[in-house]
């Protein structure tokens, strides 16, 4: 059995307008090569400037994953030759990242886990490479790109704590407003480094994964690396450190080239940059930027408003998505409803009925905020549900017509004559013609009461109840209805009702 040591690193494009080191747009899917400049093509004698927007973008993800901003912060070039990246250097950070020794706590199912952070550090992108049979294409659009990458220490054992790593970050990113985490674009993508040893002998020979564009990816090819690191050791063969790639169609890593070291690149200072000294004023702005992030919310959803973990973790998924939910919530209380109740009533609706129409709809969680129906409006439904004057039924239909007529929910029940009847009497009418109907189901319910047959006597009260509702227009309060269905069936005799 061997000890597995699992780091990461992550990039993530931040959404800044234009490029880290010069003023091209940054954007994703434009025509090739049309977002370039003879800065971020690398002509001779041109000169960087920093873009201060992603440097605060950068420090605020840091800030969100517990890091220490340094009292100043530097370039360097990195060197390297790649065809996409036009310099044969790359400007990044080496020995003052912007961010420094942070953490994120990983939170499972049934364990909780801390993974330290290294480092962030702010860098600029490489452009693309297309394939296309003998021929290779190159597009320069990303080539300056603003690039954060975020690296952690050895600390995950598995690809799926790793997996859960990723899908945190991407999730804070997005509460941040700092990434759209599109993994498939390219805009959020991981290297997994993976060695293993025996328990107690410390870390093993290092092998990266490189470009894994999927959470997922990132626990299969984890996974799969630590199983043929182990099968190797397990013959007595050496393990080498190189750099693999996950191969998707045929679920396995395979051979790219041998790794390279820190001192390969040869870093030294960016010479046509000066060094970033934070003051207090971008400090402010900074903490300013931060909000409270998705695992802080759920525990304050389930803490104040007793929601149970899994309906809180789906609303909080989507920064939008909980947002809505607590609008929702505060115009429940509004009403003078109370929020406890209100909060899992407005939960139910929206992972359900509302989840499904936006789908239907083709709406994204995240753009909740452009949907026809209100948070206002939500809560005025839901809580005339709960008070009994409008019954599930209609007002699940009422759903549905306020969305597509862009009514108020209350004056569209009152024209639908939806209103919850709850008059004694004319709910009794109705049983009354129930019970003409269906006087074989009432005898079948003393049967099955006399039997002690309880599961057999509810199921047929509540088809009772329904034809109830079908007589009404599905306005009879169902409660009243059911007592006049249990008054009826409770003694031999038919009863008046």
């Amino acid at each position: 059995m061997y000890q597995s040591f699992i780091g990461l690193e992550v990039h993530i494009h931040l959404l800044t307008k234009s490029k880290v080191f010069c003023g091209c747009r940054s954007a994703f899917g434009d025509e090739p090569n049309t977002n370039v400049c003879p800065v971020c093509m690398g002509y001779p004698g041109v000169l960087p400037s920093l873009n201060i927007e992603a440097m605060r973008m950068g420090c605020t993800v840091a800030r969100a994953l517990n890091c220490r901003i340094p009292e100043q912060t530097w370039f360097e070039r990195k060197q390297y030759f790649y065809p996409d990246m036009p310099k044969n250097y790359q400007i990044s950070q080496f020995a003052s990242p912007l961010g420094q020794e942070g953490y994120v706590d990983l939170t499972g199912k049934h364990s909780k886990k801390r993974v330290r952070i290294k480092e962030c550090h702010l860098e600029e992108d490489a452009g693309k490479m297309i394939h296309t049979g003998t021929v290779s294409l190159l597009d320069y659009n990303r080539a300056g790109v603003s690039l954060l990458e975020i690296v952690t220490e050895p600390d995950m054992e598995s690809g799926e704590e790793a997996e859960l790593f990723i899908q945190q970050l991407r999730r804070t990113v997005r509460y941040l407003g700092v990434c759209d985490g599109n993994m498939e674009e390219g805009s959020l993508r991981a290297d997994a480094n993976v060695s293993i040893n025996l328990p107690g002998r410390g870390l093993g020979r290092k092998v990266e994964i490189k470009n894994l564009n999927s959470s997922r990816f990132v626990r299969l090819g984890l996974n799969y690396e630590i199983k043929r690191q182990g099968e190797l050791l397990d013959q007595g063969k050496e393990l080498i450190q190189e750099t693999r790639l996950w191969n998707e169609n045929r679920d396995q890593t395979e051979p790219m080239r041998t790794k390279e070291n820190a001192q390969d690149y040869r870093y030294f200072p960016e010479p046509d940059l000066p060094v970033f000294v934070p003051d207090a004023a971008f400090r402010a702005s900074v903490e300013a930027t931060l909000v409270e992030l998705p695992g802080a919310r759920v525990e304050r959803l389930e803490q104040d408003y007793g929601l149970g973990r899994e309906q809180a973790e789906l609303i909080c998924d989507e920064k939008a998505l909980a947002d809505y939910f607590e609008a929702a919530l505060a115009a429940a209380g509004a009403q003078g409803f109370d929020t406890r109740d209100g909060a899992g009533r407005i939960a139910n609706w929206l992972l359900t009925d509302i989840k499904h129409i936006l789908s239907r709809e083709g709406i994204a969680l995240s753009r909740i905020g452009t949907f026809r129906l209100s948070p206002q409006r939500l809560a005025m439904l839901v809580v005339m549900v709960a008070r009994g004057q409008v019954s599930m039924k209609n007002g699940k239909q009422a759903l549905e017509r306020v969305i597509a007529e862009d009514k108020d929910p209350a004056a569209l029940i009152r024209e639908a004559g939806w209103e919850q009847l709850g008059d004694p009497v004319q709910i009794g009418k109705a049983v009354e013609a129930v019970y003409a109907a269906e006087a074989a189901v009432f005898d079948q319910i003393r049967a099955a009461r006399a039997e002690g047959n309880q599961k057999r006597q509810r199921t047929l009260t509540a088809y009772l109840v329904g034809r109830v509702l079908e007589q009404t227009g599905g306005r009879a309060d169902p409660k009243i209805a059911a007592a006049q269905i249990e008054s009826l069936t409770s003694s031999g005799a038919r009863q008046r009702v």
